[in-house]
């Protein structure tokens, strides 16, 4: 088993995908993603970055930090797929403060951002956005009744001209501006919300390794329920969008 990042931050040259978010639970679409974007961009390692959100406003609904971060090492391969707490140690909220830091603490590291398609379409609310764009690749998976408008959406039309292929998302030095790449792959039916709601019903929770199903790869949505995204700006408080 890998060692995970440290917050001290070391001279590793690699290349890692953060997928970020709450991980209210972890599930096997989150491995999914990993192992698709691990595969196709060439990656060393994928970081599922538990969010601990604002500790001042807690979230009805939300899990423990502890027990999201326990799921999502569940989900987790411990060598190239790694959990870890690294937000919660550096004490960061928004998305960009985050990146920031982790540029400092790994300085010869190359960052990709892993997101789904309805944030690509949510990413005019984070925190300086444009920036972010500027300073991090992006890889942007499909999601159900999400990609069509995120692709039509105010981020999608602004970035237009640094859109690339998958393939060219890394390749050669690091651009002035960063790419960002739209990644082709099957959209996975477990859903979060749908385990929740699973278990509150005392149902079998599907999709959720060690929650009602062992196989990581395993689990079903049903028809019509939401699911939460890969790599949500967990910081802006509810209600409020990032400035």
């Amino acid at each position: 088993m890998t060692a995970g990042p440290g917050r001290w931050g070391d001279n590793r040259r690699s290349r890692i995908g953060l997928l970020g978010g709450s991980f209210n639970p972890a599930h096997a679409g989150h491995r999914h993603v990993a192992e698709r974007v691990l595969r196709r961009l060439r990656l060393d390692q994928v970081w599922l970055l538990v969010s601990p959100g604002n500790p001042l406003k807690p979230r009805q609904g939300m899990a423990p930090f502890a027990e999201r971060l326990a799921s999502a090492r569940r989900v987790a391969d411990g060598r190239r797929i790694i959990a870890t707490d690294l937000e919660a140690q550096l004490g960061t909220r928004y998305t960009m403060d985050t990146l920031t830091l982790l540029r400092r603490r790994f300085p010869r590291a190359r960052f990709v951002l892993v997101a789904g398609a309805d944030i690509l379409g949510q990413l005019p609310r984070w925190k300086h956005w444009r920036r972010m764009a500027r300073a991090t690749p992006i890889a942007v998976l499909p999601r159900p009744g999400e990609t069509r408008r995120a692709l039509r959406g105010a981020a999608a039309q602004a970035l237009a001209r640094h859109r690339r292929r998958p393939a060219a998302l890394l390749a050669g030095p690091a651009p002035p501006h960063a790419p960002w790449c739209l990644l082709p792959a099957r959209e996975h039916a477990a859903s979060a919300t749908a385990i929740r709601a699973a278990r509150a019903a005392g149902l079998p929770a599907g999709g959720s390794p060690g929650q009602g199903g062992t196989d990581p790869r395993g689990g079903a949505r049903p028809a019509g329920s939401p699911e939460p995204t890969m790599l949500r700006d967990a910081g802006s408080p509810p209600g409020r969008p990032a400035l």
